[in-house]
């Protein structure tokens, strides 16, 4: 029986420490691990004895890429346990600086971190060289993003202005002039940058995934929608907890969430376009159909070209709330804590962002559960791992280390934001 392991010590071009160990024994892939071994970060049990106030400002430190999507789902949940509704303008900002978000972390990813595994190179900047054009182009669309993020968010990097209720302070028209400058120019970008992914060479494979994101019934979705799948799940967010678990395994400090009933599923781009396509305004349809997708696409690799299709849809939404905004009377929904747990889902670049927690009566936190997205794809990249490596066991082991990194690269998994749960058990005698 011929057995071997093929290993990558150091996965690049992701955001976090990873590795892979990939088992081979008589012709057949046996195992297939994507080993998390970065340090777990505490941020459910630092939030523990703080005020609710804090709570946007410590888990936007979670991600320097995704801190919005910590933000919003966060103040979701304290509003959530609050009995406390945002809507009107309030409501279309978070819909605006969620747009920024998805700007720049989807331009980082498609152009920098991505695009160079089909193009035949070790990175963005030995990329350059050939396709100068698109970085410059791929690094003005992040830098749009970056800018829409400043102006309501208060800086690029875990922004400051996000508060439960609203914001502590809310822009006027004048200062969105600038930003709906960028924003036209950015979206001419995005839709050059679809057409340029497209035309990649793709292996043909596909998976059969249980995709799973929020489903509104009458917007592409960011902050709010009902927890749906391609299959059987249709649930309000508080009922995360009777669908979904999450399992520790010994080779990761992520834990594995899986449905509770089947197993791995999808969170992310390829879930979000498949199950709320019809939610896409019929320009950016329009452009899928151009570029070769139809409602659903089941190609990992392809997930470039949704990426991409999502930084334009960002992009034109962006554009559409600034032409609607009238800055509201009040900066923030006023809030009265008492004791009660609270729930809040947003869709982060990366795919679903969960959030639970147990206030006390003056609004500290007793409990938090933060799901991030990696944690939920972890599963499905192993699956994928152990699928695609089968396709190719008769390629040299570079071949099949470098088409196993960028398998990985298909979700951009952001470990960092993944490795801050862990499950401690001490035995003593």
């Amino acid at each position: 029986m011929a057995t071997k392991t093929l290993r990558v010590d150091y996965l690049t071009r992701v955001e976090g420490e990873g590795a892979l160990d990939l088992e081979i024994s008589d012709g057949r892939v046996t195992s297939a691990q994507l080993r998390i071994f970065e340090p777990p970060r505490f941020f459910e049990a630092f939030l523990r004895g703080r005020g609710y106030a804090e709570t946007p400002d410590i888990v936007a430190r979670i991600c320097g890429i995704c801190p919005i999507a910590y933000q919003m789902s966060a103040v979701h949940a304290i509003e959530n346990a609050f009995g406390v509704t945002v809507d009107g303008p309030l409501r279309a900002l978070r819909r605006l600086i969620y747009c920024g978000e998805w700007i720049e972390s989807h331009a980082l990813h498609v152009i920098m971190l991505h695009a160079p595994d089909f193009l035949g190179f070790p990175d963005a900047i030995q990329m350059a060289r050939e396709h100068g054009n698109m970085v410059r182009n791929g690094l003005t669309l992040k830098k749009a993003g970056n800018e829409l993020i400043r102006v309501l968010g208060g800086r690029e990097v875990h922004p400051v202005n996000v508060k439960a209720g609203g914001f502590y302070r809310v822009p006027s028209r004048a200062e969105l002039v600038p930003v709906t400058e960028s924003l036209t120019h950015a979206r001419e970008l995005a839709i050059d940058l679809v057409r340029w992914v497209a035309a990649f060479t793709f292996p043909q494979f596909e998976r059969d995934y249980e995709f799973v994101a929020l489903r509104h019934p009458d917007e592409y979705p960011f902050n709010e929608g009902r927890l749906v799948s391609n299959r059987d799940i249709d649930i309000g967010i508080t009922e995360y907890e009777t669908q979904f678990e999450e399992r520790q395994v010994a080779h990761s400090t992520a834990l594995h969430s899986m449905i509770k009933r089947r197993g791995a599923y999808l969170v992310g781009p390829l879930a979000r376009y498949a199950l709320n396509f019809d939610c896409l305004p019929d320009s950016v349809q329009a452009l899928a159909r151009e570029c070769g997708l139809g409602p659903v696409c089941r190609n990992p690799f392809k997930s470039i070209i949704v990426r991409a299709l999502e930084i334009v849809y960002a992009c034109e939404e962006a554009l559409r709330l600034i032409a609607a905004y009238e800055p509201p009377a009040l900066a923030a929904v006023p809030i009265t804590p008492h004791a009660g747990t609270g729930f809040g889902c947003t869709e982060a670049p990366r795919g679903l962002c969960w959030h639970r927690y147990d206030f006390d009566a003056e609004g500290t936190i007793r409990a938090a559960r933060i799901v991030p997205p990696t944690s939920q794809n972890q599963p499905s990249i192993e699956a994928d791992l152990t699928a695609l490596a089968t396709t190719i066991l008769d390629q040299p082991d570079e071949v099949i280390r470098d088409r196993c990194e960028q398998t990985i690269r298909n979700f951009d998994p952001c470990i960092s934001c993944s490795a801050h749960f862990l499950k401690l058990s001490v035995h003593r005698t």
